[in-house]
């Protein structure tokens, strides 16, 4: 039996989830500490932070590597989440996945390590030029590295472990990729292209020369003192959002797929939304119309009423801008309803995982809904006049919800709204 929302496309539904966070690994043990409430940001001890402004993030340091990299971390990362999403499914079988992978990650650049020992392999000296690097790379010692930075080839290697078909698809959309990545997946079905698709967000760039970048655009919080309490969406102390490392995947399938092998159904994205925003590299539309079509795109691509919505899951980053513009979105949209649905920021508790976000907050979302608890913002003390949102205020708090929205804007004008529901309808 074929299965068609009200467009006459096929209902796609998630079978699978995996998930790894700074509060730790797989969806049972981030599912606990997300909804106690527990933070996940601590002090960076990974490398010396000596000079940065910034000396907290959420670290993923319990997943041993054999070489230390932001790239090695994100693929190994990657593979976990991976391998718990379709353990959960229960589809194909080892090393032959019966779809396609769609993989959100970061840019993969050379960590100063590495560049380092390549240096010092090329024996040019401090004045070292890319194509140095390159060429020493190219030689005895460093041919994985090469491989990786040459071709991105962390897409590939994950698409080789676990058999999937056809070209892996990588996107990089700053921090709406994991949502992205998700997006391409419905659509893929949606066409016909496939029946199910692997979809996962990786990022483990907390690093020396990230911390520094994001310091210099005046983004990251420098609460270090205190590092859970650093991370504070919505309240009108904050002062920037806390990177942070993770990864998410899902196993997407048609219903109509899903049902015929009697796999469990775990939600249904129902809609995607995005919108292009182009008014600065890093900062939002002061008018918040991009993030406004977004969400408004989201709801229609569902087919959603807004009175449907239970929940929305923010971006949340806890910067002063953002917070504000998503704010100014959300009550556009809602209307007075705006201020009575709850809106919740995980990052509150596991930082901003950037690529990864987007994957990571749509499988928190659909956990809400199914175990009816929506997570808390925590460290919310001083509610902000100027954003007189309901942000679930420091404790969980039961609720039924059958439809949620998860909001994830990025830099550059990357905006992406996704609505998922508990149950097909």
């Amino acid at each position: 039996m074929t299965y068609t929302d009200g467009k006459g496309r096929s209902v796609v539904v998630v079978t699978g989830m995996g998930v790894i966070s700074a509060l730790g690994q797989g969806k049972e043990e981030n599912w606990r500490k997300l909804t106690a409430g527990v933070s996940g940001i601590r002090r960076v001890e990974r490398f010396t932070t000596d000079g940065l402004r910034t000396t907290i993030a959420g670290t993923v340091d319990f997943i041993p590597l054999d070489q230390a990299s932001s790239p090695a971390l994100a693929e190994r990362m990657a593979t976990l989440v991976i391998e718990e999403a379709i353990a959960e499914a229960g589809i194909g079988s080892r090393g032959d996945f019966p779809g396609p992978l769609c993989l959100a990650l970061p840019p993969i650049e050379m960590d100063w390590g590495l560049r380092q020992r390549l240096a010092a392999a090329s024996g040019t000296g401090p004045e070292i030029r890319y194509s140095d690097l390159l060429h020493a790379a190219s030689q005895g010692g460093f041919e994985s590295e090469y491989r990786r930075f040459l071709f991105g080839s962390i897409a590939d290697t994950l698409a080789d472990q676990f058999g999937t078909k056809g070209s892996p698809i990588g996107t990089s959309t700053a921090c709406a990729s994991g949502a992205t990545a998700i997006q391409l997946g419905v659509e893929a079905i949606r066409r016909g292209e496939a029946e199910s698709v692997l979809v996962a967000g990786t990022d483990g760039s907390v690093n020396p020369e990230t911390l520094i970048r994001f310091s210099l655009l005046s983004a990251l919080s420098a609460r270090n003192e205190l590092p859970e309490a650093a991370a504070r969406p919505f309240s009108k102390d904050r002062d920037g959002f806390v990177m942070a490392e993770g990864a998410a995947a899902l196993v997407l399938e048609s219903l109509s797929h899903a049902r015929a092998r009697g796999a469990r159904i775990l939600g249904v994205v129902e809609g995607c939304g995005e919108m292009a925003d182009r008014f600065h590299r890093t900062r939002s539309s002061p008018d918040g119309k991009p993030i406004i079509a977004t969400l408004r795109n989201a709801l229609a691509d569902a087919g959603a009423e807004l009175n449907s919505i239970g929940y929305i899951n923010a971006h949340g980053t806890g910067t002063p801008e953002n917070d504000k513009m998503e704010w100014t979105a959300v009550s556009a949209v809602f209307g007075d309803r705006a201020k009575s649905v709850p809106i919740s920021s995980n990052k509150s508790m596991i930082g901003h995982t950037l690529t990864a976000a987007g994957a990571i907050e749509a499988v928190f979302t659909l956990l809400s809904m199914r175990h009816g608890r929506l997570p808390p913002t925590i460290n919310y003390e001083l509610p902000d006049p100027a954003i007189p949102v309901d942000c679930v205020p420091n404790k969980a708090r039961d609720a039924s919800v059958s439809r949620a929205v998860s909001n994830s804007f990025g830099f550059g004008g990357q905006n992406v709204s996704l609505v998922l529901a508990a149950e097909p309808t």
